[in-house]
């Protein structure tokens, strides 16, 4: 049987630390250099060249994590109305949410 090497084989950070770094990334809208100081803050000197070579890289792969982890939306919603007055001016406000939240 043919092991299969991990991804992120042969990188200087392990895994958590690369895949914490790509996540800070896509999911919050980060910075290189904000990522490198959140990372130099919890004991990793890292470069922003790095972080960005590690998000070329696994990037897309995160993102198709992501996408099958938030699953299909369900048949049923929710509808939300809100009533509101700004400087006297009625406003409606409507928000559709899907059963499963």
């Amino acid at each position: 049987m043919k092991k299969i090497k991990s991804p992120y084989h042969g990188f200087r950070f392990p895994a958590a630390v690369i895949s914490c770094a790509v996540r800070w990334y896509h999911r919050f809208n980060l910075s290189l250099r904000d990522i490198e100081e959140l990372l130099l803050e919890r004991g990793a000197s890292v470069t922003c060249e790095s972080v960005r070579n590690w998000c070329d890289r696994f990037g897309a792969q995160f993102a198709r994590r992501a996408k099958a982890e938030r699953g299909v939306p369900g048949s049923t919603w929710h509808l939300d109305e809100l009533m509101l007055k700004l400087r006297d001016e009625p406003y409606v406000l409507w928000r559709a949410v899907d059963a499963r939240y």
